[in-house]
């Protein structure tokens, strides 16, 4: 299968606007099972003021945030797939662009240094572009993930010490929970990576971050340590926004990765409940869209 490069600059367009209007039913569904346990009167009354800024952003097809993130493209490349990869990444640089011109979005990318914003949420090195390989045949998945600054910068990393167990991981995370409070919009995706490179375990946690609700570490023992944290979280009374409730997180997602024998890296990276996301797979059939 060759990939059409027009039809990725229009997905790469697309998804992006889609991302920001149009929120995954799986968060949906999130937001209906806090609100259906939420015991704290003050969580309850935010919980449903979340809910119907959702409903009023959508029915107006309006942006659920005004935060239009820092954009992270995933390219998913599967078996007998055509593609250029300078073209590919071309491509998507040209539908972000076209995204913020063409539309009412604000472009928040800036030079690190200068703070220039060139107005396109483009810049050096970004859009984030992610590349990795699947076995599905003649598929191609695209996926976009608007990440907005309020949720990154909830980001921490530790290089703890083997010595020092399990028990080092879920102190880590449960700390960072804590120190991010109500800065990173809760209830949230609390993404963990566990292991690897400094570098790769900070992308576990994103991936884990961005996973859909409702899936699960395939490794046996991350499972277990999301299922833990996941309960823990929970019972810190940050609740919504930060002002108190039982609501402080939709899940704890972990990633892991095998390590060196003399370290431990553990990654944070917490995604708000705005947990926005989009994609396009492309087939001999076409191109359809989804999240």
């Amino acid at each position: 299968m060759k990939v059409d490069l027009e039809a990725v600059e229009e997905a790469a367009k697309t998804i992006y606007i889609r991302a920001l209007k149009v929120l995954p039913n799986d968060i949906k569904e999130g937001f209906k099972r806090l609100d259906a346990t939420e015991t704290d009167e003050t969580g309850k009354s935010v919980l449903a003021t979340m809910i119907q800024n959702i409903d009023v952003a959508e029915a107006n097809e309006n942006l659920l945030c005004q935060d239009t993130g820092m954009p992270i493209y995933n390219v998913i490349i599967g078996r007998n797939v055509e593609v250029d990869g300078q073209d590919i990444k071309d491509a998507i640089v040209r539908g972000c662009t076209r995204a913020t011109q063409e539309h009412p979005l604000r472009s928040s990318v800036v030079h690190p240094v200068t703070r220039v914003n060139e107005h396109t949420s483009c810049g050096r090195n970004v859009p984030v572009i992610n590349i990795d390989f699947s076995d599905r045949n003649e598929e191609l998945r695209l996926e976009m993930i608007p990440k907005g600054s309020g949720s990154e910068n909830g980001s921490f990393l530790k290089m703890c010490i083997p010595a020092e167990g399990v028990d080092a991981v879920k102190a880590f995370v449960i700390d960072r929970v804590i120190e991010a409070g109500g800065r990173v919009c809760p209830p949230t995706i609390v993404g963990v990576g566990v292991g690897g490179t400094s570098d790769l375990c900070m992308h576990l946690a994103k991936v884990a971050a961005t996973r859909p609700l409702g899936s699960q570490c395939e490794d046996e023992e991350g499972a277990k340590l999301e299922a833990e944290l996941s309960k823990a979280v929970n019972t810190l009374g940050i609740g919504p926004q930060g002002l108190g409730g039982d609501s402080t997180a939709f899940a704890v997602h972990v990633e892991t990765a095998a390590t060196h024998i003399t370290m431990n890296p553990v990654a944070v990276n917490i995604q708000c409940h705005s947990a926005r996301r989009a994609s396009a797979i492309f087939t001999p059939k076409g191109v359809e869209l989804g999240f």
